[in-house]
């Protein structure tokens, strides 16, 4: 069976042990004691922000304003560093695009001289 703890930072130094729990650096800190099996999973949240131990909480990116004046090959490499399940469709200067928004989509839209002319965004 699994049992919560929460406990409280105290006033000792940080890494000394409490009851069951490291003291924690800063008061921004909640730490949460996770007992399954009798093993101690032991797992801190930032009170503020996401990401210290839990990954990451940056937001996915929505637009490429740094990618306009590059070539598409190249715009799209880029692109699929950041989010490499996107759909890269160019769009050739003049042409029409249907107005409908799909998250699994980033145009490219091209100059007369083959170069990205708008920031390349989701959609």
């Amino acid at each position: 069976m699994a049992e919560k703890q929460q406990t409280e930072p105290s006033d000792k130094q940080p890494g000394e042990l409490t009851d069951s729990a490291p003291v924690l650096p800063n008061s921004n800190y909640l730490s949460y004691n996770l007992i399954v099996s009798g093993r101690l999973i032991y797992r801190m949240l930032n009170a503020g922000t996401y990401g210290t131990l839990l990954g990451p909480s940056t937001a996915p990116k929505m637009e490429w304003p740094e990618l306009v004046g590059l070539t598409p090959e190249e715009a799209e490499r880029k692109i699929k560093e950041d989010m490499p399940r996107v759909q890269i469709q160019v769009v050739q200067a003049n042409c029409f695009v249907t107005m409908d928004f799909n998250h699994g989509r980033v145009r490219l839209y091209l100059d007369h001289s083959g170069k990205v002319e708008r920031p390349p965004r989701i959609g």
